[in-house]
């Protein structure tokens, strides 16, 4: 896969919008788990690689349990995930997917049943942030970095 174009050069101005929104994501207050929740399951809906790497690496660096972080893509079958966080990764889904869903009345219903309006909002925003990374990395082509393999000793 060849990159596309380096959208950190191409327009800066435009970049320095997504950070901005970035930014006030990581200082929202909502809790780091459900923040790695939403960047990891929306990057792996839109099939960002990149994105679905770094999210991996920090939700391990943060000390997310590695089956947490393994059975995202397959929530609905796993009983690792509580109640909150059900209904978080299906307003996940929802928003993430909002062409096909129309974000549906029973998702918000689950979602609000945990959530303040204020945390609502700042989930939505923090979904929609992710979506716009995802949508630069996978339209730009952009190549997640590959580690190193551990040698045998």
């Amino acid at each position: 896969m060849q990159p596309r174009l380096d959208f950190y050069k191409a327009a800066p101005e435009a970049l320095n919008a997504v950070r901005q929104l970035e930014n006030y994501v990581q200082a929202s207050g909502l809790e780091r788990r459900f923040i790695h929740l939403i960047k990891l399951r929306a990057s792996q809906i839109n099939g960002c690689a990149y994105c679905v790497d770094m999210h991996v690496k920090e939700s391990r660096h943060d000390g997310l349990a590695e089956q947490w972080i393994n059975l995202m893509s397959v929530w609905r079958e796993s009983g690792v995930y509580d109640s909150k966080e059900r209904a978080l990764l299906g307003w996940v889904e929802a928003v993430t997917n909002v062409s096909q869903t129309g974000a549906p009345d029973e998702e918000f219903e689950a979602l609000k049943a945990h959530f303040t309006d204020e945390e609502i909002m700042k989930i939505t925003v923090a979904i929609g942030t992710i979506n716009t990374w995802n949508r630069l990395a996978v339209g730009f082509r952009t190549p997640h970095p590959i580690d190193q393999p551990a040698s045998a000793a």
